[in-house]
């Protein structure tokens, strides 16, 4: 099994006042050659919205774009005529293809938004563009992963155009749990929202990642109550 750890004081940071933005891969101003992404991951953003604001409209294409929400409500709306509020416990997924316009806004006057929002490349180029969101058990998620997208056709997944999955885990201090990959060749990038746990030997922090490849399986144990994601994408 080869690691490659990625920990949080060394993301990328972007302070807007309204946004609060920590990268793990080079994305708009923040640019450094080692962190281009993981495998097919491009984008890992870690971003607090504050109240009453967001992104305005702003294209997209030939991406699978999944938002994770931690905390708060986020507005949406898109070019396709969609429009929802994504809450914790939901995940979203849009797939830009040929190109699509959205907008994001933090739905409160008075709380903040947290979200983690990812970017994967797709395999086909150029679909139609599509929209999907769906509310999972994650809170009562225990001592188990819970898979939440998928590139095979479920209605227990979110589908994504790419055979990658990712999974939301939650473990209580001293659990193991042992993943398997979904698809023979991927890797895994693993990142700890809240806790600590073990890998290998190697302790992985709050906030920070883990980036595996070369196995079929790995174990993670949990050094603390532990919140993970564990992201699983084709290498290259």
């Amino acid at each position: 099994m080869k690691k490659i750890i990625q920990r949080d004081d060394d993301r990328g940071v972007a302070e807007h006042g309204w946004l609060h933005s920590r990268f793990s891969f080079s994305f708009a101003e923040y640019y450094n050659p080692r962190k281009m992404g993981f495998g097919l991951l491009r984008v890992l953003n870690d971003d607090i919205i504050e109240a009453g604001e967001g992104f305005g409209t702003h294209p997209h294409n030939n991406m699978e774009i999944i938002t994770i929400m931690l905390q708060g409500e986020l507005e949406h709306k898109d070019s396709s005529g969609s429009g929802s509020v994504i809450r914790p416990g939901e995940i979203q997924v849009m797939s830009a293809g040929t190109g699509i316009l959205h907008s994001e806004f933090n739905h409160s006057k008075s709380d903040l938004v947290n979200l983690l929002q990812l970017w994967i490349i797709p395999k086909e180029r150029n679909i139609k563009p599509r929209y999907d969101q769906k509310v999972f058990p994650l809170s009562e998620c225990k001592n188990k992963l819970i898979k939440i997208v998928s590139g095979k056709l479920s209605e227990e997944t979110l589908y994504i155009h790419q055979d990658a999955a990712i999974s939301y885990g939650k473990l209580d201090e001293g659990n193991t749990h042992k993943y398997e990959f979904t698809y023979k060749g991927n890797g895994a990038y693993l990142f700890v929202i809240n806790g600590h746990i073990a890998i290998d030997g190697d302790i992985i922090n709050r906030r920070d990642a883990v980036g595996i490849s070369e196995a079929d399986d790995f174990q993670i144990t949990a050094e603390s109550d532990s919140e993970f994601v564990i992201i699983e994408v084709p290498l290259k």
